[in-house]
């Protein structure tokens, strides 16, 4: 399965709030630490706060951190929340009835089955097993 930058860029951005639970980091930070768009950064860490798993502050020592304990974020449950409107194979996408196997394919409960074990598998791991600390790598 191969993920979005859209997820990429979000696990890194837990991982990396992770490390520094104690500091609010801003998404221009992020960015130029990370080396990718501070517009499109400023788009997943908003996906990331309306779901809970961030708290924003705007203005002078603003920034995003955790609004929860590390230990309580599941990476399968993140992977699903950010991979959430992108199909693994085009019969899976809302609205997604142009392919002409159907009715009679086979192949896509068994997608469904790998993807649901996909994400079963990443949530035997938690952000806390993830963290990142630029300084210990």
């Amino acid at each position: 399965m191969r993920l979005t930058s859209f997820t990429d860029y979000g696990l890194r951005v837990l991982m990396r709030l992770a490390g520094a639970p104690e500091r609010a980091f801003s998404t221009t930070d992020l960015a130029a630490e990370f080396g990718v768009s501070r517009h499109h950064l400023a788009k997943v860490v908003s996906v990331l706060a309306a779901a809970g798993l961030l708290e924003t502050r705007r203005g002078g020592g603003g920034g995003a951190m955790l609004a929860r304990p590390p230990e309580t974020i599941r990476i399968g449950d993140v992977v699903a929340l950010l991979e959430a409107d992108q199909a693994v194979v085009e019969c899976f996408a809302p609205g997604g009835h142009a392919c002409t196997l159907m009715p009679g394919c086979r192949l896509k409960s068994r997608l469904a089955h790998a993807e649901a074990a996909f994400i079963a598998d990443l949530n035997r791991s938690t952000l806390a097993d993830c963290t990142y600390r630029p300084d210990t790598v």
